[in-house]
């Protein structure tokens, strides 16, 4: 994989498309209710990303852990690829492969916390060695696990060696740091009297803080090209910037706020959505804070929660229609695309890490449908400077209409660094089709339709504005141009300029 790494150096995440399938190995597909191995499991995997389009993998842990159903978020052996799938040649096998034929390899990595086990590391020599001997200080409330000890440098030297090791063994493109606020907060998930403050007398862990300054350091200085992740949820300001700048470092943030707001309004009957539209809208008012990835990754399939589309609102068209509308403004809003498996074809079965998904749904117009959606709007994303070239600032994005929240409309424009490379989104939010709704432009122009969610070939109904429209010389919301359109139900639309 010379070329690759050599390629890597040089990427530059600020105007590069990145969007990435989530997958739990053991689990995405199985042969006769056994798991792949690596070197079973490179051609399979890589095949379908390529199919659908996304750029990256990620893969929940990988380091050995005991607990399978820990999903490898509790691993003992830090230093050691797990032996379910096969042994560290296969695993460097899987990952070379990826990168042959141009798809990047991320791996969950978890300095957050580590299980009780007695050969990992808890009293490693008897003593606390890794962990606070304070429980205040060294367990984990929630979880039932140890918290390192980040004050300490041999602490410190361990973990950061470890991701070092996880780039330079196994050319891992990216780590995906999990659980990031539970570092940053001395009190996170803790009451009153169960944790001690710092020593200034507040809640910040300063020792984890600088630990991850100097991960991101260490791992940016020695691995150019190489991201790093933070799944962090609070407001924690700068996770995303220099660390000379007072900033943690990471390259990206999960934008956990665009999420929560995001499935509660799909959730909404549409009747209902016009009182909660600035759920959608908010995202807008803190979405260059930071360089944000827009995930919905495996915790929004767990536990309970269902599937998404069992989470979609309406009859068996309405969901299915409703999951399209998400996954489209999803790839059109600024932000990274991170997705979990089985969402793409529609899954209906919550996720469970002993069973793989569930493929024989494809047979089904609405699933292959779904399917073939997702791999157009990769297509696009990638395709499209307007798309990915200006997605962690301002001058990528432009209202048009924010403010219809009687018809759950929502209108923007998203462009390239080259300002006259624009594409313009319209979507709407409700199972009612607005025929010959005015949509306010900057320029004169022809408009071609490039994809439209409800068209047939996705399983939709096949309204739409093909092939596009002329801009009139009509003033519409603020602006010199119009078009009049057709906005197809729970759909959205994307029209690029003819520009001469």
């Amino acid at each position: 994989d010379q070329t690759w790494m050599q390629h890597r150096a040089s990427f530059d995440l600020q105007q590069q498309p990145v969007s990435i399938y989530e997958v739990h190995l053991g689990s995405w597909k199985q042969c006769d209710g056994q798991w792949y191995g690596y070197r079973e499991m490179a051609p399979r995997l890589v095949e379908y990303c390529l199919e659908t389009g996304f750029t990256h993998i990620e893969l929940l842990p990988v380091s050995e852990h005991p607990f399978y159903g820990s999903w490898g978020y509790q691993p003992t052996s830090y230093f050691s690829v797990t032996g379910r799938y096969g042994t560290p040649e296969d695993f460097m096998y899987f990952v070379d492969y990826c990168h042959q034929n141009g798809i990047g390899v991320i791996i969950d990595w978890v300095p957050a916390h580590f299980p009780k086990d007695g050969h990992g590391l808890r009293r490693f020599d008897g003593s606390a060695l890794y962990e606070h001997d304070d429980p205040r200080r060294g367990e984990h409330p929630d979880w039932g696990t140890m918290c390192f000890n980040y004050g300490r440098n041999e602490v410190h030297n361990f973990l950061i060696s470890n991701a070092l090791f996880w780039l330079e063994k196994y050319h891992i493109d990216g780590l995906r740091v999990d659980a990031v606020a539970s570092m940053l907060y001395l009190d996170y998930s803790r009451r009153e009297g169960e944790w001690l403050p710092n020593q200034h007398g507040g809640r910040e862990n300063l020792e984890a803080v600088a630990m991850l300054q100097e991960f991101n350091r260490v791992v940016h200085a020695q691995f150019p090209g190489v991201m790093t992740i933070a799944e962090e949820s609070t407001a924690w300001s700068g996770v995303s910037r220099p660390t000379d700048q007072g900033g943690l470092g990471f390259d990206i943030k999960w934008n956990m706020g665009w999420m929560n707001d995001t499935l509660s309004y799909m959730q909404h009957e549409p009747i209902h959505r016009q009182y909660h539209h600035n759920e959608l809208t908010f995202s807008i008012l803190y979405a260059f804070t930071e360089n944000f990835a827009l995930p919905l990754s495996h915790d929004e399939v767990v536990h309970g929660k269902g599937s998404l589309i069992g989470q979609m609102p309406g009859d068996l068209w309405q969901k299915f229609a409703n999951l399209r509308l998400l996954y489209s403004y999803m790839w059109t809003h600024p932000g990274k695309k991170v997705l979990f498996m089985g969402g793409e074809f529609g899954q209906w079965n919550e996720w469970n890490h002993d069973a793989q998904l569930q493929w024989e749904l494809l047979q089904w117009p609405s699933h292959q449908g779904l399917k073939n959606l997702i791999s157009d709007l990769n297509r696009l994303y990638r395709q499209l400077p307007a798309l990915h070239q200006q997605e962690f600032i301002y001058p990528g994005f432009e209202w048009i209409d924010c403010h219809n929240h009687a018809d759950s409309i929502l209108i923007y424009m998203r462009r390239a660094k080259d300002p006259d490379d624009f594409v313009l989104v319209c979507c709407n939010f409700t199972p009612v089709v607005r025929h010959d709704h005015m949509v306010g432009l900057p320029c004169e122009a022809w408009y071609d339709e490039i994809f439209n969610s409800d068209a047939e070939y996705y399983g939709g109904s096949n309204v739409g504005n093909h092939p596009g429209r002329e801009a009139q010389p009509i003033g519409c919301h603020d602006r010199p141009y119009s078009i009049r359109v057709n906005l197809p139900p729970l759909g959205v639309t994307v029209f690029k300029p003819r520009l001469t």
